[in-house]
């Protein structure tokens, strides 16, 4: 900072030192705290008659549905959405179609007032087109968002892959998702591989987390798969279980295992020549059993060239003291006897990406020809001491591994070649590779990154 002095008729710049600048701060936010006063929780996150927390996604085909999700007051009654084909002016409004909510669910949170959540699930699209929806009471409208549906064929496409957000989402999380958008605005959906946020049943997280991703989350399509703190609890009057939020929340496919336990946390997406797999690994001992056999299945009876699983406790754990021993046992000879591509995890708050080794003449050796890459990744500022050790004592190997680092993945699928790319909050190049389908069948999986 410049100042000018007169001295002797001259101007003498005399230079301020950004270290009194710096001191000056902390008594500016002392006089802060003073004067200010702090919104209550419940202000900020209380629902209205005006639709907020819009969120896409799927309950079926990706190229001729789509799923629309918004909260409100208790005082809705006529939830609705309207959808048009997109054009390059206004007149879409005269033609759109106005489709009532499927199912509106209210719920009572612990901030002292209830809302309720509306669905639409968009039916008979065309392939490959853009639309624009909005979703109200036919009187309280939300803005015109955006989406594409997609292809019937195996055409390229890319997403977004974020571990944990789970704390201090809005001021901590907020920067990493939007520049992942901002780095890939291409994106055909994200993969959110749990621990969204930190407990559960507490609505003003959640407010944190729709407000963090903002207009993105009504443009691109979610997947998501449930973390241990989407079984935590604020409130010791919720009941034990995955959060009351969840189902209302995010309209996804139920094609799971038949029964309600597993309904819209354990199911596949596919698109455009890609199945992903979302498994609910908080629940262990038989109802892990049965995610297995409907794993097998579901796989068994696969056709698409690539196939991605995500869930939140990782095979090879990479933080310290660590081990997730019965999902490894039960999930690995699946994923294994399937060759699936890639595993996308969270709950270690570190990031390794590696593979499992063959022991060839007392070395360990990988097997590029037919390799699963298995990725645990943090997108939120809760960090955990990185270790290799579970994965060393069970035959797999970490390639790339860093702590106290938030980060997000870009994954783009172009035919028989798939490319990953991990990057740092701040968009710093940290992690890339590609993986191959050659003629024969085999897997060539490339470092593309040193």
């Amino acid at each position: 900072m410049m100042i000018k002095k007169w001295t002797d008729k001259r101007w003498v710049r005399t230079t301020l030192l950004l270290s009194a600048a710096i001191l000056a701060v902390p008594a500016v936010n002392v006089v802060a705290e003073q004067l200010a006063t702090k919104m209550p929780t419940a202000e900020i996150y209380k629902p209205s008659l005006q639709p907020d927390r819009v969120i896409l996604t799927w309950e079926g085909d990706t190229a001729t549905t789509q799923a629309v999700t918004w909260r409100t007051d208790v005082n809705v009654t006529t939830p609705q959405a309207q959808i048009a084909l997109a054009t390059d002016n206004s007149d879409f409004e005269d033609s759109a179609m106005t489709v009532p909510a499927d199912t509106t669910s209210e719920l009572a949170t612990y901030l002292n007032y209830s809302e309720k959540y509306h669905s639409v699930n968009f039916q008979n699209l065309s392939p490959e087109t853009k639309y624009l929806y909005r979703v109200g009471d036919g009187v309280n409208w939300s803005e015109w968002f955006e989406f594409t549906t997609a292809s019937s064929e195996a055409e390229p496409f890319s997403f977004i892959y974020a571990g944990d957000a789970q704390n201090d989402i809005l001021e901590h999380w907020s920067r990493v998702i939007r520049n992942a958008y901002s780095d890939l605005p291409e994106a055909s959906f994200i993969v959110h591989a749990g621990d969204l946020i930190n407990h559960g049943d507490a609505d003003d997280q959640w407010g944190e987390w729709f407000k963090a991703g903002g207009w993105l989350n009504g443009m691109v399509p979610s997947i998501a798969t449930p973390g241990n703190h989407e079984y935590a609890r604020i409130s010791k009057d919720t009941p034990a279980g995955l959060t009351p939020y969840w189902r209302p929340t995010f309209a996804l496919p139920q094609n799971g295992p038949d029964e309600a336990l597993f309904k819209e946390n354990v199911y596949y997406v596919d698109y455009q020549g890609m199945r992903i797999v979302s498994l609910d690994t908080n629940l262990r001992g038989e109802n892990l059993d049965k995610q297995v056999t409907w794993l097998d299945q579901t796989l068994a009876n696969n056709s698409n060239k690539w196939t991605v699983l995500t869930f939140h406790h990782p095979i090879f754990s990479s933080a310290e003291g660590r081990d997730n021993a019965e999902v490894r046992n039960k999930l690995l000879p699946i994923i294994q006897k399937y060759n699936v591509d890639l595993v996308l995890q969270g709950h270690d708050h570190t990031y390794a990406r590696g593979q499992v080794v063959n022991q060839n003449s007392g070395q360990k050796v990988v097997d590029n020809d037919s390799t699963t890459v298995f990725v645990n990744s943090v997108s939120g500022p809760k960090m955990y001491e990185s270790s290799a050790a579970v994965w060393e004592k069970n035959g797999a190997q970490v390639d790339k591994a860093v702590a106290n680092t938030q980060l997000y993945q870009l994954i783009h699928v172009d035919g028989d070649v798939l490319r990953y790319d991990a990057r740092t909050a701040t968009g710093k190049p940290f992690d890339a590779f590609e993986i191959k389908k050659l003629p024969n069948g085999k897997k060539q999986m490339t470092e593309t990154m040193k």
